[in-house]
């Protein structure tokens, strides 16, 4: 049975945020030239996480010619309590589909290499999201990513693993925030990127600038990497569900013993993905863009079993109120409704922290923390 702790305070993330409301449009095309690449994809035949056939409830010739395989994933599905097995999640362009054994959300298209090179390396997706000099970096490393590396630190602490018992290979470490808050917090780390940008940028900006904290690799370098660190935890924060090849990365963290504990954070199948698939007008920075599938409870726990680990630690707290903040402000603007939108803000913001803790605390939000330990 895993512990778990659930909510935390929005604080001054809006300020973070500014471009998603004041860029809509914008976003909202670089989200929408996304969900081209990965239309033109082959079609998904298995779910990303357990390999189980997907069916579409909304595909009555492959409801009819999958037979038995439709009433097999029904029975899983009522096994397993997932519900809805092979409903069709429709936003922004892209199809997602239920899986009927794990409920994970698969995009009905694959995520493949073609796609990994267009929206990764050539397009340089990282940009939207790179701080540009060194107190904006510190401000966004403290605010996010500091409570991460504190979460991790107090949990292998009631395991019995001290501060400075820690190793860390940070996989998709971006511009290196959760590398440098683990080292503002004297946890040895270092951070593995496929864009170079994201890499020349962190490395100027962790400690004096003149070390290499972050490396380079390719699309596939990372499952090189992990079978063959001496670390004793791999951190992916926001990062497996960007991985093309998954399950290599994952059976590479199976097969290295040196590898104790995964800790990871992961868009989740929430109330966001409903509120996104309602406001087709505003970015879905949730569902959609390099979020080809999202999580569910049974789907971790089927990942954590696959590796011969289990979920010891978990942390929820979502930003799907801060999303439904979001669209509202975002469609009364475009609306005309500028006196009104700031007065609904005013009434609404204060409200924000409490209400998404009842969601957190529904198991139902968009973002989990988790930490999986070798059994």
């Amino acid at each position: 049975m895993s512990e778990k702790k659930f909510g935390k305070s929005f604080g001054d993330l809006n300020s973070l945020k500014q471009n998603f409301f004041n860029n809509n449009d914008g976003m909202l095309k670089m989200a929408d030239g996304m969900a081209d690449i990965i239309n033109a994809q082959p079609v998904r035949k298995v779910c990303k996480i357990c390999g189980s056939p997907l069916v579409r409830t909304d595909d009555k010739k492959g409801a009819a010619q999958g037979g038995n395989a439709g009433s097999d994933s029904a029975a899983r599905d009522e096994q397993n309590g997932t519900g809805h097995a092979g409903c069709v999640v429709k936003s922004h362009n892209i199809d997602y589909i239920v899986c009927g054994k794990c409920g994970h959300l698969n995009s009905a298209n694959e995520d493949t290499d073609d796609f990994a090179s267009k929206v990764y390396v050539e397009d340089d997706y990282s940009k939207n999201y790179s701080m540009k000099d060194k107190e904006n970096y510190d401000r966004r490393m403290n605010m996010i990513y500091v409570p991460k590396a504190e979460f991790l630190i107090e949990s292998l602490k009631k395991d019995g693993i001290a501060a400075s018992d820690i190793k860390d290979l940070d996989i998709g470490a971006g511009c290196g925030y959760f590398v440098a808050a683990l080292k503002g917090l004297g946890i040895e780390s270092t951070g593995i990127e496929v864009s170079a940008t994201e890499v020349e940028h962190g490395n100027a900006m962790i400690g004096d600038g003149k070390g290499s904290f972050l490396k380079h690799v390719g699309l596939t370098d990372s499952i090189g990497y992990i079978g063959n660190t001496d670390a004793n935890v791999i951190s992916a924060i926001g990062v497996l569900e960007h991985l093309i090849h998954l399950r290599e990365n994952l059976d590479a963290i199976r097969d290295n013993k040196n590898i104790r504990y995964l800790y990871a954070s992961v868009p989740m199948f929430s109330f966001s993905c409903a509120f996104e698939a309602a406001f087709q007008d505003c970015y879905n920075r949730h569902m959609g863009g390099t979020h080809t599938h999202l999580f569910t409870n049974e789907s971790i726990k089927v990942m954590a079993e696959s590796i011969g680990f289990e979920v010891a630690y978990e942390w929820r707290f979502g930003s799907d109120i801060n999303d439904l903040y979001r669209f509202i402000s975002v469609s009364m603007r475009k609306n005309g409704n500028e006196e009104f939108a700031d007065m609904f803000a005013e009434r609404f913001t204060p409200l924000m922290d409490k209400l998404q803790l009842v969601l957190d605390e529904s198991e139902f939000s968009s973002e989990l923390h988790f930490i999986l330990r070798r059994r």
